[in-house]
């Protein structure tokens, strides 16, 4: 395993993501990383970690915490 790049741009932040899972709303605090415009989750609803997914993005709108 090698490091083939640092990215600076992004910080760790825990975010209150809600979510549907089987017909219900639910929501719990998710480890993510932002650039200040959208958040990556770095974990499936169910709370299994994955790796960073640039396609798992959500958008924050204006740049702001919603």
């Amino acid at each position: 395993m090698r490091v083939k790049e640092i990215l600076n741009n992004y910080e760790l932040c825990l975010a209150d993501i809600e979510v549907m899972l089987n017909g219900e709303t639910r929501s719990a605090p998710t480890l993510c990383v932002t650039d200040g415009h959208e958040v990556i989750p770095l974990n499936t609803p169910d709370g299994r970690p994955i790796q960073m997914n640039k396609a798992n993005a959500i958008q924050l709108g204006d740049g702001k915490w919603v």
